[in-house]
């Protein structure tokens, strides 16, 4: 958890915030995400609303899309509200850590087993989109979240909300450039190979700490999937199943192995990241509501 800032809004709908769920240094983040509480004090919930000068309509269209959606592995959307420049969308909290989070925690990058349990469930939960249409465009590491239940993909549609498809979007706030498909940067209808790159940045940031590291920094069995994954050509990068057949190919372990069938499945996390999921439930059950007179 992570101190309000002076600008950040006291109520989101029917919830009233309790603290940030990104850190204020992190930029490449394309929406706000806050713990929230209900008035009545009974329920937490992860509270999302668009990025200040973010275009709210677009933001609000991909929310309510994600909303319809009932794919394993993605953060699911419960209600869609608010109006002008004050949209926002609510998810049951569970102690979440977004990528960048876990990597502090942990204190560097994850290990290859961590990497490889991570990818494979990201890779399933990819497939399984794809299968059914649908593309998510937003993944890069801010957009996973660990939990103790398995990695949770949020951002879903940001590519898309951050400029309609024809506009270049290399460069726009709250868009990760190394996660960011040429093509898509270049204002190309996101599409699902496009996801695929995305993976292959967030791998990369799992193993190095940066989405565009140098080959020899990548842990050598995941060098050639990884530069696979982010060809510049979108016919050379594998598709989702043949990322997830890779991985599973690997496996070592049964917490793998069960990750590889059942992208819920939880994965194999460093102690201080479950630590640091722990101090974060803590915090958040203590965290006490703002007298009314704050909230006005």
């Amino acid at each position: 958890m992570e101190r309000l800032r002076h600008d950040d809004p006291p109520r989101t709908g029917p919830c009233i915030t309790l603290a940030r769920l990104d850190a204020e240094s992190e930029q490449a983040v394309p929406e706000r995400r806050f713990i929230a509480r209900s008035a009545d004090g009974d329920r937490t919930f992860l509270v999302r609303l668009p990025r200040l000068g973010a275009d709210p309509t677009r933001w609000a269209i991909e929310a309510e899309g994600a909303g319809r959606l009932s794919i394993p592995g993605f953060l699911p959307v419960g209600e869609v509200g608010g109006t002008g420049d004050l949209t926002w969308c609510t998810t049951p909290y569970i102690p979440a850590l977004p990528l960048p989070a876990a990597l502090r925690a942990h204190g560097g990058p994850l290990t290859e087993p961590v990497v490889r349990a991570l990818g494979a469930a990201l890779a399933q939960t990819l497939a399984t989109a794809h299968a059914h249409g649908v593309t998510h465009a937003g993944l890069s590491p801010a957009a996973v979240l660990l939990t103790a239940e398995g990695p949770r993909l949020s951002c879903f549609g940001a590519v898309r909300a951050a400029a309609p498809d024809g506009e270049r979007r290399s460069g726009l706030p709250g868009l990760d450039s190394g996660s960011l498909a040429p093509e898509q940067a270049d204002g190309g209808r996101p599409r699902p190979l496009g996801d695929v790159y995305a993976l292959g940045a967030a791998l990369a940031y799992a193993s190095t700490g940066h989405t565009v590291p140098e080959r020899q920094e990548l842990p050598a069995s995941l060098r050639t999937l990884i530069a696979a994954c982010l060809s510049r050509d979108p016919a050379r990068r594998p598709q989702a199943h043949e990322v997830l057949t890779h991985l599973g190919s690997g496996a070592s372990t049964a917490a793998h192995q069960a990750t590889v069938l059942d992208t819920a499945a939880p994965i194999p996390l460093p102690a201080p990241v479950v630590a640091a999921l722990a101090r974060q439930s803590a915090q958040a059950l203590a965290a006490e509501l703002p007298p009314p007179a704050a909230l006005d």
